[in-house]
């Protein structure tokens, strides 16, 4: 009985180390103003997928995002995106290919997260019979697979929304800077301006009261 179930535990953890390659690809990298970024995914026929991304920093946090299949038909675009997600089904073998824009742009580079789903994920338990019930244990931990994809899920959404929000809170603190700056600086020169038209005055008037005294 404890072998059974240390079996069934190494099932488990295996499974967890199989879960990102079973995903597919997820990657986050920079985009350069008036660049286009594009990657390859093998997949076969009746194939379901899903492509999701989102922009973490820059500019209005907006990018152009095209996918095309193996015969270069437009499976998907959209234009000035901020996020979205994509689901479909192969319908032809061959590389897909998916790309991302950031060529509106003149002066902004971007962050862009995408998570490419490719297939299901394998079975917990590939050689067990189906047609019979699972013992409690292998219910268990078919339940906390479940969960550890769903933990999987919300970190990596969590951790999306603290960069955005951490890049968001950086350019604010930047332009709070500069406008304090910019403040500053005024303040230095309506300040000098003032004393010198002070001065002014009193050059003025004393050298009228000269005149006059003469």
């Amino acid at each position: 009985m404890y072998g059974a179930n240390v079996g069934v535990l190494l099932q488990v953890l295996w499974a967890q180390l199989l879960l990102g390659w079973a995903r597919g690809s997820e990657l986050t990298f920079e985009l350069p103003d008036n660049a286009k970024q594009c990657f390859y995914e093998e997949i076969t026929i009746g194939t379901k997928c899903t492509l999701e991304f989102q922009v973490v920093t820059g500019g209005h946090y907006d990018v152009d995002c095209r996918l095309e299949d193996p015969e270069g038909t437009v499976l998907y675009k959209e234009m000035k995106k901020q996020y979205d997600s994509f689901t479909f089904t192969a319908a032809n073998n061959g590389s897909y290919k998916f790309c991302f824009s950031n060529e509106f742009s003149t002066f902004t580079h971007k962050t862009v997260y995408f998570d490419f789903q490719v297939g299901e994920d394998p079975p917990l338990f590939p050689n067990e019979n189906r047609v019979t019930a699972l013992t409690q244990m292998e219910s268990a931990c078919v339940s906390i697979h479940e969960a550890l994809k769903s933990v999987i899920d919300y970190q990596t959404h969590f951790r999306l929304r603290e960069a955005q929000g951490r890049s968001r809170a950086e350019d604010l603190n930047t332009r709070v800077a500069f406008w304090s700056i910019g403040e500053a600086v005024i303040l230095l020169l309506v300040s000098i301006g003032q004393v010198v038209l002070l001065r002014s005055f009193f050059s003025d008037r004393k050298t009228t009261t000269t005149r006059v005294g003469s």
